[in-house]
């Protein structure tokens, strides 16, 4: 994937190429073997825990924020970004969510507090943009959805 300047990539580019969405290898590129890794183990959670929910929808919001992969029923469940070696979820936490999350404060790991204090809201809720880098981020994001919609039941 190229940007549409031709400067060396840096980590947290995003895939800015308009012609067409991002194949899987192309994705895989961009994000690199580990960041991949957590990308394609969050895309598999979804759909084992919401099978059938979410058709995943690639927007493309210009050449300043690239590509995106938006999981949406009626309202936002959440939308990936890849980003060079590394990508972010983002999660909006409306009125409900921002409840459950307070009433759960300490029980979150410290970072994802900061990040939830620290995060505007807007009309719609507080926009979380959550970097996954590790299996502690990609907890982190798995419990927001599942606070945020439950999963289906299972069996």
């Amino acid at each position: 994937m190229i940007l549409s300047n031709s400067t060396p990539s840096q980590v947290g580019d995003r895939i800015a190429g308009r012609s067409a969405p991002p194949d899987d290898s192309a994705v895989r590129d961009w994000l690199g073997p580990e960041a991949f890794g957590h990308w394609t183990e969050l895309r598999t959670w979804i759909d084992e825990f919401y099978p059938g929910v979410f058709a995943p929808d690639w927007l493309y919001g210009g050449k300043n924020r690239g590509w995106s992969l938006r999981y949406k029923k009626t309202k936002a469940f959440t939308t990936l970004v890849p980003e060079y070696r590394r990508f972010s979820a983002v999660v909006v936490m409306g009125g409900a969510e921002r409840e459950k999350f307070e009433e759960r404060r300490y029980v979150w790991r410290p970072q994802l507090v900061r990040l939830y204090d620290e995060a505007k809201t807007y009309i719609d809720g507080k926009w979380l943009t959550l970097a996954i880098s590790s299996a502690d981020d990609l907890h982190d994001v798995t419990e927001l959805l599942t606070m945020k919609r439950p999963p289906l039941p299972r069996g």
